[in-house]
């Protein structure tokens, strides 16, 4: 069945598969939050995601962000998510621009965010992306660097951290999904402090992540419908 033509149906349907796919593991929809991708969406459809409610909204390039957000001001009430790869010197607009940065992926670009964070002030929420596909062009850090990586990041005051995020491959997407929530219990373990957040799954493979126990989808097309335009080519 095709997905419906307004955002609103679309939300309705995705809403209610995101229920399904957490009943079916004892999960509620309530321990799912969606994150509404709008990397290459024009203004006008991102004020609609926000008209409908979505306020926690995903973006992977920088300057993008910021000129969406300057158009539509601090009133709007939107918490930037920022889960496209970060050049380490946009860290420091990174972090004055995002509330949460997703895509920490070194000790050095921890550092540099850090920095950035406005003091006084709260630290920024970050999540380490752990790459476990072994597609070589994929970004994020790999298996062994996540504890020293972290164990920086715990020591940031400017920094802190919430959690996990991976982009699982599309062969077999809960290989990966149920491999970082195991890094993520580990991480707890070690660092004896709680990760609430796992952000796993996209538009093609949330269901899949929510059932290995995502605390996040981030959805794009599925949600907000095709890109009118390609995204931005920067990087970062």
């Amino acid at each position: 069945m095709p997905p419906p033509a307004d955002l609103a149906g679309r939300l309705l349907a995705l809403r209610e598969r995101i229920a399904v796919a957490a009943a079916a593991v004892g999960r509620t929809a309530s321990e799912v939050q969606l994150l509404a991708v709008t990397k290459g969406q024009p203004l006008e459809v991102v004020q609609a995601a926000v008209a409908a409610g979505l306020n926690e909204l995903g973006e992977n390039y920088v300057q993008e962000c910021g000129e969406k957000a300057g158009q539509l001001g601090p009133a709007a009430g939107i918490r930037w998510h920022l889960i496209g790869h970060l050049q380490r010197n946009k860290a420091r607009r990174a972090a004055r621009l995002f509330q949460m940065v997703e895509s920490v992926d070194s000790a050095e670009l921890a550092a540099q965010l850090a920095a950035a964070v406005p003091t006084p002030g709260a630290p920024l929420p970050v999540l380490l992306e752990v790459e476990l596909t072994g597609i070589p062009s994929r970004s994020g850090m790999r298996e062994q660097e996540l504890l020293p990586v972290a164990e920086a990041v715990a020591r940031l005051p400017g920094l802190r951290l919430f959690g996990l995020m991976t982009v699982a491959s599309q062969e077999r997407p809960e290989r990966e999904f149920s491999r970082c929530r195991e890094l993520r219990d580990r991480l707890q373990g070690e660092l004896g402090t709680e990760l609430p957040v796992l952000s796993m799954g996209m538009s093609s493979d949330f269901e899949a992540a929510i059932r290995e126990g995502s605390t996040e989808v981030r959805i794009g097309t599925l949600l907000l419908g095709p890109r009118p335009t390609p995204p931005s080519g920067e990087v970062g």
